[in-house]
């Protein structure tokens, strides 16, 4: 008798666990995906050019608040979690849940989930959404550059449109973002890099994807999402610890896996971040992980024109989902604000339209920050009126793309900008040396 398993996530590791280990498996019948955090995702098939042989319909995906009813209605023996950023605690109670309806709940780990590369691979995690992995995978390749290495980063999936054609996405140009129709979530990863000259693979299938970049490249870095552990076994593994949110290394899931993972931990923000919180948080990782390596970072400002801060109204518009699942209060470009003398930040709630309310309904503590959120089209137009509707001299943004060159922003803007900064030694350079010099 096969095993009848639906699979709980978010369009990303549910889909990669299921392409690793359950596509081909004929133990197991994967009868139903569902899915939480992100928009749009519920309502649709995982395709069945993409499931494989064993399901030529693909898999229905459905809204995760009817799971308790899935369970009974599709008489499912296991439930699998797979999606990040959670606490513990939350995972037990998804865990309680299943055990009600009668199904077995499981976590899948490194073992079954991970793929073995031909080429070095370097991997950048965190314990939390927004702990700075991208700045971090940046300041990695272009040390790998520097060395003579081509290398590519492949980053965590985000496959929110058309599936088949996402199985395999190559970003090398701005070009390349358009013809994929990329989210401003997915702009917010991919444009760094291209901006720094590094290719990024990404999509659905995680296998074909690494097998097309070996043929281009001598090192893959993999780029973290959210708090996920790597899809690839790495050669090196870096992860990024935020002393803003002290003890969230082990309370998170699954952030405390990379934790005890790291064979390199980034304390960042340490020039912003309380002393104390900076202490408590290298005692935390040195009691779960005592042989990695810890490096303190900063992240620091860069802003084009400071002055043209001071005394304005301001509206700041961050990275949406270190602001929404993430839980931070504030980012970049809060701090450039009160740092360069804005006369006000401006709560856009009430200038909120449409998915842009719902946003702040469904995160109400997100506060007087606007989450750059584009989950497509329509609330890429939601955004843009949202921004326009509002009565302030200037936008402070601080999520890493131009958002002007994808929406028609009617106010003058200043991006905010940000980057690694190792404190002492050793750095990254010292350790990527050691690990690939001959």
């Amino acid at each position: 008798m096969t095993i009848r398993t639906l699979i709980m996530g978010a369009a990303g590791r549910d889909f990669h666990n299921f392409n690793v280990f359950y596509r081909d498996n004929p133990e197991y019948q994967v009868v139903a995906f569902t899915a939480t955090q992100i928009p749009n995702i519920e309502g649709r098939r995982y395709p069945a050019e993409l499931a494989g042989s064993l399901y030529p319909e693909g898999i229905p995906i459905y809204p995760e608040s009817e799971l308790r009813d899935l369970i009974k209605s599709l008489d499912v023996d296991q439930v699998v979690f797979a999606y990040s950023d959670v606490p513990h605690e939350y995972v037990m109670h998804k865990a309680s849940l299943v055990n009600e309806a009668g199904a077995d709940f499981r976590l899948m780990g490194l073992r079954n989930t991970q793929l073995k590369s031909v080429k070095p691979v370097v991997s950048v995690t965190a314990v939390r959404t927004g702990s700075g992995k991208s700045q971090t995978t940046r300041r990695v390749a272009l040390i790998l550059k520097d060395m003579g290495f081509r290398v590519a980063a492949i980053r965590h999936p985000m496959p929110y449109g058309d599936l088949v054609k996402q199985k395999v996405q190559r970003f090398a140009t701005y070009a390349d973002l358009d013809k994929h129709e990329c989210t401003i979530e997915e702009r917010e990863e991919y444009e760094p890099h291209i901006d720094i000259g590094v290719i990024v693979y990404a999509g659905v299938d995680y296998e074909a994807i690494l097998r097309q970049a070996e043929e281009e490249v001598d090192i893959i870095i993999w780029d973290g999402g959210n708090n996920d552990f790597s899809f690839y076994k790495d050669d090196l593994a870096i992860v990024v610890v935020d002393p803003h949110r002290p003890g969230h290394e082990t309370s998170y899931y699954p952030g405390e896996t990379n934790t005890l993972h790291a064979d390199v931990f980034v304390i960042n923000k340490v020039d912003t971040a309380n002393p104390d919180a900076v202490i408590q948080v290298r005692n935390s990782i040195h009691q779960l992980n005592p042989d990695a390596i810890v490096i303190e970072g900063a992240s620091p400002l860069f802003v084009d024109d400071p002055e043209a801060i001071r005394g304005k109204r301001v509206l700041v518009v961050e990275d949406g989902p270190t602001l929404t699942h993430g839980g931070m209060k504030y980012g970049a470009g809060f701090v450039a604000a009160r740092r360069y003398g804005a006369a006000e930040i401006v709560d856009p709630r009430p200038f909120a339209v449409r998915t842009i309310k719902a946003t702040y309904e469904k995160y109400p503590d997100t506060g007087v920050i606007l989450p750059a959120m584009g989950y497509g089209a329509d609330q890429m137009k939601d955004l843009e009126e949202t921004i326009n509707n509002m009565d302030v001299d200037l936008v402070v943004s601080g999520t890493p793309i131009d958002l002007s060159r994808i929406i028609k922003i009617n106010k003058p803007l200043q991006r905010v900008r940000y980057e690694l900064q190792e404190i002492g030694r050793p750095t990254l350079v010292d350790i990527l040396k050691t690990k690939f010099e001959n």
